[in-house]
């Protein structure tokens, strides 16, 4: 077995700037960024030349949408770093603070509400760069879904959001049909024809836009779209599901906001080691949700980002 020579300080070291020793060995694999899971040819053509550079050749993927370069000898990491930054690429991604952003493929795909290239772009740069030099007590995992369909599961992250479109109904043009097109393509079962006129079962519906522009009187049509948010998720050693605000987000700065807010929450009223599923359920979700709609965190803000967070201890997830 190879004697190992790098200390646990440069490993730590290191690990801070996205480069994961690999195991029984003096070399680690390079975390690249990928903002939203999106790259360009030329940064691709980039990642490969890298790789074959400076590492083993092998690159892997990581279920957050991220890219790793295996096989990078300690001495070569700042190479490494200088190769790719000239297509604009970083490494990073570690540690108690914003992670990356995961992105489903939003309006690419047929089933997609929002544009959740760019909402994830906007996330990156507002929350995972801005506040890269924020501890929290914990990481904090955001992703991006472009519909109820949950591909990239925003209910088991710390924040989730999942594209709606909220069904506008006129009920003075439906026609009551009996072979109501709405109704039969419900994946849901929420719509039903009762008395002659469409009903919407708002207990079932998912807001998932299927119905949006299918009737041949256009008695719905021009939906509104907005954001679900779900707070609360964690997939790990320890599993809950992510808790949804009750409300819908119509306005993007709105929904945003309301991502600042729960990752100041944490900072402030978190506890070293704990995931935020577990600040919800100590300090009770309601009451999370009162300061999540109000103001006071965001008027707070700076008095929050500048006080100490305890950062001894491991996790508890």
């Amino acid at each position: 077995m190879a004697t190992l020579t790098i200390s646990s300080a440069d490993e730590k070291r290191v690990k801070a700037l996205g480069f994961l020793s690999n195991k029984g060995t003096d070399n680690f694999s390079g975390r690249v960024i990928t903002v939203n899971g999106k790259i360009t040819a030329a940064q691709h053509k980039c990642i490969a030349e890298a790789a074959e550079l400076f590492g083993n050749g092998v690159i892997t993927f990581t279920t957050r949408l991220t890219v790793e370069v295996q096989g990078i000898p300690y001495d070569k990491i700042e190479d490494f770093r200088s190769y790719i930054a000239k297509e604009g690429l970083e490494t990073g991604g570690t540690g108690k603070k914003i992670r990356p952003v995961v992105s489903c493929k939003g309006t690419t795909c047929q089933y997609g509400l929002i544009d959740t290239f760019a909402l994830s772009e906007e996330i990156h740069t507002r929350f995972y760069k801005g506040y890269r030099d924020v501890t929290l007590p914990h990481k904090f995992k955001i992703a991006t879904g472009g519909c109820p369909n949950n591909c990239v599961k925003p209910n088991l992250n710390d924040l989730g959001i999942i594209g709606q479109c909220i069904p506008n109904f006129n009920e003075d043009l439906c026609k009551g049909c009996k072979k109501c097109v709405i109704s039969k393509n419900c994946p849901m079962n929420a719509c039903e024809v009762v008395d002659g006129k469409l009903k919407i079962d708002e207990e079932k519906c998912i807001h998932c836009g299927r119905c949006d522009g299918k009737c041949p009187f256009k008695s719905i049509t021009d939906s509104q779209h907005g954001f679900k948010i779900y707070i609360g998720g964690t997939w790990g050693k320890r599993v809950s599901h992510g808790i949804a605000l009750n409300k819908i987000f119509t306005n993007k700065e709105e929904a945003l906001d309301i991502i600042e807010k729960a990752i100041l929450l944490y900072k402030d009223q978190g506890i070293t080691g704990e995931r935020f599923a577990a600040t919800i359920n100590r300090i009770g979700f309601e009451n999370v949700e009162k300061q999540l709609l109000s103001n006071d965190l965001l008027q707070r803000k700076e008095e929050i980002i500048n006080g100490e967070t305890n950062v001894a201890g491991g996790a508890t997830c």
